[in-house]
């Protein structure tokens, strides 16, 4: 019994020896805002695309500040265009960086698990054709979730509206 315990115990040393090393040089760096960080808890909760996830990130973490350019002297704010192939964000930030508003616009972008469920429930045998991801951001207004679906059931088709809880508008 002592010699089963006293090879568990250089066991138990040994394994330790083979711990992974980590190279700091490999790893990415990660850098954390937290300017925008009622802009990120408002819009970018929920069952959302990864790609309209991935962009309201990028508008997060820019800092419009080093770009004099993006600066409008006539409302105080810097205005900056954000791009993916499938929508945008333009979003107005404050002299310190902060995001005052957003106007974002997605197409074809996957409807939360919500939406789906409701359109299913409320329009049985209609399947989404087209769709397309509306939000307003405004930093003391809140945020507007709008999904403006366009519905096929063979050669029928309607528009209806939802917002991000499937609730129909």
């Amino acid at each position: 019994m002592k010699k089963l315990l006293m090879w568990l115990f250089i066991f138990g040393l040994t394994t330790q020896f083979y711990a992974q090393v980590v190279n700091d040089s490999q790893l990415p760096e990660v850098v954390v805002t937290a300017v925008n960080y009622k802009y990120m808890n408002d819009v970018a909760n929920g069952d959302i695309d990864s790609a309209v996830k991935s962009l309201e990130i990028e508008a997060a973490n820019f800092d419009p500040r080093n770009n004099k350019d993006l600066y409008e002297d006539e409302f105080g704010f810097y205005k900056v265009s954000f791009y993916i192939p499938d929508g945008q964000i333009v979003a107005a930030y404050d002299g310190s960086g902060k995001i005052i508003r957003t106007i974002e616009k997605f197409k074809d972008v996957k409807p939360p698990r919500t939406v789906i469920n409701s359109v299913t429930k409320r329009f049985p045998g209609w399947a989404i054709a087209d769709d397309v991801y509306k939000v307003t951001y405004h930093h003391k207004k809140g945020t507007n979730k709008m999904y403006k679906l366009i519905l096929e059931n063979g050669t029928k088709s309607m528009r209806v509206k939802t917002d991000e809880n499937g609730k129909f508008l």
